[in-house]
Order: C-alpha cells, then sequence, then structure tokens
C-alpha cells in the first residue's frame, strides 16, 4: 500500500472579532510536512505582527467602489469629479454600469485581487480603442481604490501600484489655436445663429475661463464698470443633470478683468437686453439660456459644429482654456498672473503645464556681458 500522509493544520489567533457571532476569528492552514508548517505559521505570525495580515472578507471589488464612490459623494467632492470617477471605474469594472456586464475584476474578492489581475484589466481597457491618457486615468483611479482599501486594512498591499503604463512620447492633452485659427472660429461664431453662444465663446477664448464657470456667470457677476467678472461657482453636470457646485479650487474664486474689445460686445448685449427687461431682470439673467443655464453638452456641440465649419477639424472645449494661456504666456505675461486669471491652485501646476513653452521662451533671453560692459565699442561694429 502507498504511504498515507497526514496533513498538518496549524491555526493562528487573530484580534479580530465577527460581528456576528462576537468570537475571535482565526486563521488556518493545512500544510504536508512539519517544516512547511513551521514556516508558514512564522510567516502568518511576522505578518500580524506588521498588521498585514488582514480580515477574511468576502466583499467584492465591485462592492467596495460602490461604498467608495458613496463615500466621496458624503465627503462633498465636485460633481463633476464624482461623475469622471465613476466612468473612469465603470471601464475597469463595467458591472458598475450594468450588474450583467462580463466583468472579472468586479466580481473577485476584493483581497484576492493581485497586480496581474490589475493589469490584464488595464490591457483590455486599452485593447478596447480608448485613448492612452484615459487608459492612464483607469490605473490611477484603480490605485486610488486600493489605496483606500489599504488605509481601511482591508487589504495588504495595494495590487495596482505594481503596474506601470508606458505612454506614447510627445502626447498632447490639450491643442493650443494659432492666432489665425482663432480668427476663423470667431468669424464663424459672428456668422452663427446664437448671439450668446458666439459671446460665450469669445469669453472664453479672451478670459482663459473653465467651461462650468462660465456658464454659471449671470450679468450681475459682470462689473461693466470696474471691467471685470467674479467667478464663485460652476455649472457642471451629473448624472445626466445640470447642477451647480463650488469651483474647482479656492483659488478658483476669483476677479478677471475683461479686456475692452470684450467689455464693449457685453456692454451692447447688455444694452439690447435692457430695451424689453428691467435692470433687476438682466441681472438675474445667465449669459447663456436666460433664467436657466445651458446644458453643459450644448456648448461642446455647439463648438464641435462651429470648429467643423471654420475648417479647424476638431477642437474640444478644454483647448480653448489652453489657448489663451499659450498666447498669454508666449506674449510676455508672468507665469504668475496667468496662474490666477487660470484660477490654477498654484503657479507650480501652471509650470508643469506649460514648462515647455517657457523652456522655448527663455532660449531668447541671453545675457551678453560684451554689449553691457562696452556697449560704444558693440555699436561701431
Amino acid at each position: 500500500m502507498p504511504p498515507v500522509h497526514r496533513l498538518l493544520h496549524i491555526t493562528l489567533d487573530t484580534t479580530w472579532i465577527d460581528p456576528a457571532t462576537g468570537r475571535k476569528v482565526k486563521r488556518e492552514k493545512h500544510c504536508e510536512t512539519r517544516k512547511e508548517a513551521e514556516r508558514a505559521l512564522a510567516d502568518m505570525v511576522a505578518a500580524q505582527a506588521k498588521g498585514l495580515l488582514t480580515d477574511p472578507s468576502r466583499l467584492t471589488t465591485r462592492d467596495f467602489a460602490l461604498e467608495y464612490l458613496k463615500r466621496l459623494e458624503r465627503e462633498g467632492l465636485r460633481p463633476n469629479s464624482i461623475r469622471l470617477a465613476r466612468e473612469e471605474l465603470a471601464h475597469a469594472l463595467p458591472s458598475l454600469k450594468d450588474p450583467k456586464a462580463h466583468d472579472p475584476l468586479g466580481r473577485m474578492r476584493l483581497q484576492e485581487v493581485k497586480p496581474v489581475h490589475v493589469r490584464a484589466t488595464v490591457d483590455r481597457v486599452a485593447e478596447a480603442g480608448y485613448a492612452p491618457r484615459t487608459v492612464n486615468r483607469v490605473l490611477m483611479r484603480l490605485k486610488a481604490l486600493f489605496r483606500e482599501a489599504l488605509r481601511l486594512e482591508l487589504v495588504a498591499r495595494n495590487p495596482a501600484e505594481a503596474v506601470r503604463l508606458r505612454l506614447p512620447k510627445g502626447e498632447k492633452t490639450a491643442r493650443a489655436l494659432e492666432p489665425h485659427e482663432v480668427a476663423r472660429l470667431l468669424e464663424a461664431a459672428e456668422a452663427s445663429r446664437s448671439k450668446d453662444m458666439a459671446l460665450l465663446l469669445r469669453l472664453m477664448l479672451e478670459t482663459g475661463l473653465r467651461r462650468g464657470e462660465a456658464l454659471a456667470l449671470q450679468w450681475r457677476d459682470i462689473d461693466l464698470e470696474a471691467g471685470e467678472l467674479a467667478v464663485w461657482r460652476s455649472w457642471t453636470k451629473a448624472r445626466g443633470k445640470g447642477v451647480f457646485s463650488e469651483p474647482k479650487t479656492p483659488t478658483a474664486k476669483r476677479k478677471v478683468p475683461l479686456p475692452r474689445g470684450l467689455l464693449l460686445r457685453l456692454k451692447a448685449r447688455r444694452e439690447e437686453l435692457l430695451e424689453r427687461l428691467t435692470p433687476e431682470e438682466v441681472d438675474g439673467l445667465f449669459l447663456v439660456g436666460g433664467v436657466k443655464p445651458v446644458d453643459p453638452d450644448a456648448f461642446n456641440k455647439y463648438l464641435r459644429r462651429l470648429a467643423e465649419r471654420a475648417g479647424l477639424g476638431r477642437v474640444r472645449v478644454h483647448d480653448l482654456r489652453h489657448t489663451w494661456a499659450t498666447l498669454a504666456l508666449s506674449r510676455g505675461v508672468p507665469l504668475e498672473v496667468v496662474s490666477e486669471r487660470l484660477g490654477h491652485a498654484s503657479p507650480t501646476i501652471t509650470l508643469n503645464v506649460y514648462r515647455h513653452l517657457l523652456e522655448e521662451e527663455r532660449r531668447g533671453w541671453v545675457l551678453d556681458l560684451e554689449e553691457l560692459l562696452y556697449p560704444a565699442t558693440r555699436a561701431q561694429a
């Protein structure tokens, strides 16, 4: 008869209490040899001492993601940020949108997820044809999700941290229009039916406002005498509905000076409205939409049609803001001023985005000591 191998059983007491029974949860393992049992016990004791032996849980990745998203809402995250978080996670966990969808990662127990599973999920998103930047955002969101699980000691490590992506070099996140392209876009806007949409487009190109900030503007937010407007809220879309939200950063609440040409156009438009409304009624109107701001998607569609009509190809809303910043920096406007006008949290953020442009500008600043010390000699030469 073949020899019979008796399995050795080891048990480790833990500090967790099962809420259903009130008893301690024990971690158990079966081993084939005493040496293997001793090694396993030593590993478990060491892991417990380091706080890496997590409480056994049947919580799935999908269920934890739902809790994570609800927590973001309770913490007061901006509606648009919550919408982006939900969309990015749904690329990796399709069952967040459709509970019946094929979702290998979402149906796994949270504690069973390994880097190879995250890698496979990210690869699947990439193979679906999404842009590299979107794929990277999905990975960043998974890292944040498991980082939260790690803080709550639901997992022993973050399986997404080991995954690395190599984005194609030179990928651009936004397009800066050339001056002649801006002119063509504005000409097409002037020829369009909507005066208010055309005015809003010009305002965004001349101030660098975010779409939500511009759409939330009412006439009472514009001081035509002082020549400035006040940004204090944003109009965004969350779960299919438009909502007001706080600006993206504390510094996003700001006063923005208006260029003379834009100021004259705003004054002329207000005079037109005063022909049929009282000043109080006009103050309560939004620049676009009247008594209620226009749907954020409506401006996107307007810009897309306008760009096609002007022969500019694809122009995104964020390209307008990027264009303003690029033109301002290329004409020598100080970085701190550009950062303040954009409502960035700090000039460092502006520098990180536009570093390449500033480096090109700096090449032209060369100190010639010969010209400084001997100007007459240089002039004769």
